[in-house]
């Protein structure tokens, strides 16, 4: 059995979606996320400039679901908040905790995600 010394990382991520398109479009105007013009895949779109590898997946049946919690990094909460709700997207109001400011948000598209605002000293 092989064995390793490094942590296993996160390696790909695929947020489902119940529109594909309205996502991609909340996304960019959100995080400014730029798709593959020419996706690999009918239903899937790669995100071409995250450090991340990540795309959007439709399934609508997956979309919204509470499998994994997702959290975005941002440097301003409030104004992402206001940024998602101005998008058509749903956002919690700010909730403050040891590690930050949170708020738990849903994309047009039925994504469902949170945005962070790391509390000084955490990563």
């Amino acid at each position: 059995m092989a064995t390793t010394t490094s942590a296993v990382e996160l390696g790909y991520l695929t947020l489902p979606v119940a529109d594909l398109e309205r996502s991609k479009a909340f996304f960019e105007g959100l995080f400014g996320w730029r798709f593959d013009a020419a996706p690999a895949n009918e239903g899937y779109a790669h995100v071409e400039n995250t450090a991340l590898p990540m795309g959007l997946v439709a399934d609508a049946e997956l979309a919204g679901r509470e499998a994994v919690d997702l959290y975005f990094r941002v440097d301003d909460l409030d104004a992402m908040v206001a940024r998602v709700r101005e998008l058509g997207g749903e956002a919690s109001d700010p909730m403050e905790y040891a590690s930050g400011g949170n708020s738990e948000c849903r994309g047009d598209g039925g994504a469902r995600f949170h945005l962070w605002q790391p509390a000084e000293g955490y990563a």
